[in-house]
């Protein structure tokens, strides 16, 4: 793969792996698959996936010195065991000795990667989605998760304070700023200006029930970025994984915004019952009615954060162009949700 960087390549070579040397994982010996964020890069095994955070300052979070990427690998490894104890394994330095990288091996350490057991691709909501074999019964499990889960979270008077009107505000017009370089690409002039003042007025006009969500403890601190390709059914149960571990503003939130996070992307993959049944089934399970009165305003926003964030993948020097394009029409697909969310 031309124009990787040098560790890049080095973790492309089954030989740098531990599992290569000690005969148990021989599909090892079938090389090494790599996928691509925009903030780091995956190495997956067959067995084991090793995920290396890539040195970016994009604003929202900063992985710019090994301190920093060492400190969110733990913290990663530490908040996803809440959903998804089985799968995060705990993070393992990358060293060089005199030229040979390895994955915890001898000599200096160079990087760190956040080790996990590799999750069934087949066995992704996402995929399960595409493929029509999700049933009523594997949704209501994970309703149940997320209520058992929302329940035992953490919240505190510090937490509480990013579901005040200030934090709100601040989120959406941070959304609406890093969008305009998008305009006439990923999103219309008309689009984002209909959303837009769509968002503003229904903070304005519900005051009072965002208040009364900090006072009644819905503020707790989340998953974060809870849609269908972070949902594994797999052999132990429902893992739900790859949680915001950067920053925690994206994390301490309003748990109806995270429920309609999947809810909407439910509705996305063209599964609109199976929406409606895990809303309410969450609310069967939580007793938070009053989730529903700010279900769509969430929706909206949650999908206008997605398509935000595939518009981000086209800045990226290391994405391919076939994913690029694939980003591009991802992202004009969400912005189009987004406002249909607009009564």
């Amino acid at each position: 793969m031309p124009g990787l960087p040098e560790l890049a390549q080095a973790l492309l070579d089954p030989k740098a792996y531990p599992d290569s040397s000690s005969g148990v994982h021989p599909e090892l010996s079938r090389g090494i698959t790599l996928m691509q964020t925009q903030m780091s890069l995956v190495f997956l095994t067959g067995e084991y996936v090793y995920k290396v955070k890539k040195p970016v300052d994009l604003g929202y979070l900063d992985y710019t010195t090994l301190e920093k990427r060492h400190f969110f690998c733990q913290r990663e490894v530490e908040l996803n065991r809440r959903l998804c104890p089985d799968a995060y394994l705990g993070v393992v330095p990358i060293t060089d000795d005199r030229g040979h990288i390895r994955i915890d091996g001898s000599g200096a350490v160079i990087e760190y990667a956040v080790k996990m057991r590799q999750l069934p691709q087949e066995r992704m909501l996402n995929v399960l989605l595409a493929g029509n074999r999700v049933t009523g019964e594997m949704i209501t499990g994970v309703a149940k998760k997320m209520a058992e889960f929302h329940k035992a979270a953490a919240t505190s008077p510090a937490i509480s304070r990013y579901g005040s009107l200030d934090i709100i505000t601040l989120d959406a017009e941070e959304d609406f700023s890093q969008t305009v370089k998008y305009l006439g690409k990923t999103i219309s002039q008309e689009t984002y200006q209909h959303i837009k003042r769509y968002t503003n007025d229904f903070i304005e006009a519900n005051a009072d029930l965002f208040s009364k969500r900090v006072t009644d403890g819905r503020i707790r601190d989340c998953h974060g970025d809870l849609h269908a390709a972070h949902v594994c059914f797999n052999k132990n149960g429902i893992c739900i994984y790859d949680c915001i571990e950067f920053n925690d503003r994206f994390r301490y939130l309003d748990v109806a915004s995270e429920i309609a996070f999947l809810a909407m992307d439910l509705d996305n993959y063209g599964s609109s019952d199976l929406s409606n049944s895990f809303v309410g089934d969450y609310v069967s399970f939580s007793g938070d009615e009053d989730l529903v009165k700010l279900l769509d305003f969430y929706k909206c926003y949650r999908a206008y954060v997605r398509g935000k964030v595939e518009g981000f993948k086209l800045d990226s020097p290391l994405m391919p162009e076939d994913e690029k394009k694939k980003a591009l029409a991802a992202a004009k697909k969400y912005f189009e949700l987004a406002e249909g969310y607009i009564g």
